[in-house]
């Protein structure tokens, strides 16, 4: 018994061993394995993802507001309890709500389960109104399918947002900066105004003439172009808008014009431009916030229903114009009910911006251009200062005014017009130089170290130096006496055309193709001036790629564009000793208190490429063209007292007729009216020497007379022309 007791526990214990043993492991007794020993266990050895990088993946889609790869990012229950439009919403409300500018974060620590983990964060909001704001917050996430995904509530965009909390943010806006003249004026002002009309059917008998002359009074425009707005509608009942006044100029006035019959007055408030625009393409205008740009605009403060500038100074100073908002943000809860108050900050007044133009002076050098399609500028001679820049035909920004009464019509009027009144002529206008060029060219020979001042050139009609090709001079076109043998700084007072296209063939031939643009360039042709405040065209210089390139690049033709800002840069140059200087609109941009933000220094851009030996004979050839009996412009400028320096210009154009230049400077070197420079062109209106310089002189009239003092060929009385067309916007022929 005792016996067959032990085998049996014997028996037991081998049942035991082998059950533990795995059935479907089989072993191998080998030369390598003589034991048959079991293999070892296998370990996976395949890393656990890191939830930091689900969390960062998220947050940085967070930074670029990329919502729906955020959503991919969220637990499947997370998804079921939000659709992505919901969610894209709560974060786009929001950043608007905020006025979000920037997002940052920062990961702070990571705690990590087999199958759950929770990240800690830091967000920072930058914000357009309240500044920054720091939340420090968490995110869980589940191990699903060997992907963390992120356990979303509505905390995770701020602790203060859970259970359908929401941000508001309540804003005050201070009034938009005023802008003004460089002596103080008001040039564009929150004010009341008043819309200005006719209904010529209810034009009292001998009444006309004073109704013509109260608008006129009123509004800065002539009795006849007023007149000519009705001339072929007299006695209908239709609306004529004419333009408008403020309502303080409109009460002085008043009981003059209440009894007049056929005038229409409609008030208004808005950001009124005073005198129909001073300047208009300078200081630009407001419009409301399109509904495409509507969200960019909330982003940086905005509440969305107010003005905004698209235009000149009034974009450009938009900041400065706008002001500090001021700002309160709330959590609210799902009812509206504020829960609490995270930020607060005072609204700070706008600045008001001085220009550096002169309001009287700039508003007669729109009328000096008025007619033409073209534009003038004027720079002070030795600062880079505008002290006016007009183009034509202009417009009156108050038309984008909604309550202006006369808005629709004149918008209408506006935008079929096919000159363009909203382009800046100015400086987006680009054309060729045309004769103007050719100092350019004389500075170019003088620097070749080929020509003197006193080089002569037999100035024919004919220029045949091109094989198989005859081009003429303009004294052959004109039916004059050819200019027969001159120097080179007569050349220049001559303009004979075949000296400079001599010039431009000798300059390529000699080794020297590219001296002509080159010194073009050191000039600021093909270059932004870096006036900034308003839009500018660069123009276009090329290097002559052959003789015929070359030819006429030396008159001013072929390829090469400028605008009329850049050659009144560079004849400022010429004048004050060679320093090319930054032009400039803004005198001053300060509060109502006195801080000034910003003030005017002239900027040095750098000097002419030439030597003072050069830029004397080019002086010296400017003033022959004005002063000497021969000189191009001697019969534009006779008479005038004012020392003046400048060059007549006819570009030939091939989209019709020829465009009148003229660009200079004067000499006055009166302390109390520092001298200036200035560049006009007028559209397909012809020679130089008959348009331009005539509008030249009238400008320089003005600027140191305050008025003008002599009429132009095409004048009956001052802003009149002698046989004003049906539409008076039409560009006026010269007669005689």
């Amino acid at each position: 018994m005792r016996m067959k007791k032990s085998l049996s526990l014997i028996l037991l214990v081998v049942v035991l061993l082998t059950s533990c043993r795995p059935q479907n492991t089989p072993v191998e007794i080998t030369p390598t394995n003589p034991g048959g020993d079991l293999p070892a266990p296998h370990v996976n050895t395949t890393a656990a993802p890191d939830p930091q990088t689900t969390a960062r993946d998220f947050l940085d889609a967070w930074q670029q507001e990329n919502y729906e790869a955020m959503y991919q990012l969220i637990t499947p229950v997370s998804r079921d309890a939000i659709s992505l439009e919901d969610f894209t919403k709560r974060y786009n409300n929001t950043a608007l709500s905020l006025s979000l500018i920037e997002l940052k974060y920062e990961l702070l620590s990571t705690l990590t389960n087999p199958r759950s983990a929770t990240v800690a964060y830091r967000v920072v909001f930058s914000t357009a109104l309240v500044g920054e704001l720091q939340r420090d917050m968490e995110m869980g996430l589940s191990l699903d399918g060997g992907q963390w995904t992120i356990q979303w509530e509505d905390g995770m965009i701020m602790p203060e947002l859970r259970g359908g909390n929401r941000l508001a943010m309540d804003v005050s806006t201070p009034s938009r900066g005023e802008i003004y003249d460089r002596d103080g004026n008001v040039m564009v002002a929150e004010a009341d105004a008043v819309a200005l009309g006719i209904v010529p059917g209810q034009i009292e008998d001998g009444r006309e003439g004073k109704l013509l002359d109260e608008l006129s009074r009123l509004t800065g425009k002539t009795t006849e172009s007023i007149q000519a707005l009705y001339e072929d509608a007299r006695g209908t009942n239709w609306y004529f808008p004419v333009g408008e006044t403020s309502a303080q100029e409109r009460d002085l006035r008043y009981d003059a014009l209440s009894g007049l019959g056929g005038l229409v007055m409609n008030d208004f408030r808005s950001r009124y431009y005073f005198y129909g625009g001073i300047a208009p393409h300078v200081t630009g205008y407001v419009q409301p916030i399109p509904l495409e740009e509507l969200e960019d605009y909330q982003r940086q403060g905005y509440l969305g229903d107010e003005e905004v500038g698209r235009a000149g100074l009034e974009k450009w100073a938009e900041e400065y114009l706008t002001g500090q908002r001021g700002a309160s943000l709330y959590v609210v809860d799902a009812q509206g009910q504020i829960v609490t108050r995270l930020a607060q900050v005072d609204s700070r007044p706008a600045k008001n911006i001085t220009t550096t133009i002169e309001s009287d002076f700039q508003l007669q050098v729109q009328d000096a251009i008025a007619g033409f399609t073209g534009a003038v500028v004027v720079l002070e001679r030795d600062t880079g200062r505008v002290l006016a820049m007009a183009s034509s035909p202009g417009f009156d920004p108050n038309i984008f005014e909604p309550s202006n009464y006369n808005r629709n019509a004149m918008l209408e009027d506006l935008f079929s017009n096919t000159n363009q009144p909203l382009l800046n002529r100015a400086t987006q206008g680009g054309y060729p130089l045309g004769s103007v060029f050719k100092i350019i060219t004389m500075a170019a020979a003088l620097e070749s170290g080929i020509y003197t001042p006193d080089t002569i050139y037999e100035c024919g009609y004919e220029f045949n130096e091109l094989p198989g090709i005859t081009l003429y001079d303009w004294t052959y076109e004109k039916e004059v006496a050819a200019s027969g043998t001159l120097t080179l700084s007569e050349g220049l007072m001559r303009s004979c055309n075949p000296y400079f296209w001599h010039i431009g063939l000798d300059l390529y031939r000699q080794n020297q193709p590219k001296l002509v643009s080159e010194i073009a360039r050191g000039f600021g042709l093909g270059a932004p001036t870096g006036i900034a405040q308003v839009a500018e065209d660069i123009g276009s210089m090329p290097d002559p790629a052959n003789e015929g390139d070359a030819v006429q690049l030396a008159i001013g033709q072929g390829t090469m564009l400028t605008t009329p800002l850049q050659v009144a840069r560079f004849a400022a140059a010429i004048g004050n000793g060679g320093t090319l200087y930054r032009p400039q609109v803004i005198e001053q941009a300060s509060s109502p208190d006195g801080d000034v933000a910003l003030q005017f220094t002239p900027e040095v851009q750098g000097t002419l490429p030439i030597s003072e030996e050069t830029l004397k004979a080019v002086q010296d050839a400017m003033r022959l063209v004005v002063n000497a009996p021969r000189g191009t412009a001697r019969r534009a400028f006779s008479g005038l007292e004012i020392p003046v320096y400048g060059k007549t210009g006819t570009a030939q154009n091939p989209f019709g007729a020829a465009h009148a230049w003229f660009a200079g400077y004067t000499r006055n070197e009166n302390p109390n009216r520092p001298d200036i420079a200035i560049a006009v062109i007028a559209e397909n209106a012809g020679e130089g020497s008959e348009i331009a310089a005539p509008i030249f002189r009238r400008v320089v009239e003005l600027y140191f007379y305050g008025k003008p003092l002599r009429l132009y060929d095409w004048e009956s009385k001052f802003n009149v022309t002698a046989t004003p067309e049906p539409e008076v916007t039409e560009t006026p022929t010269p007669e005689g």
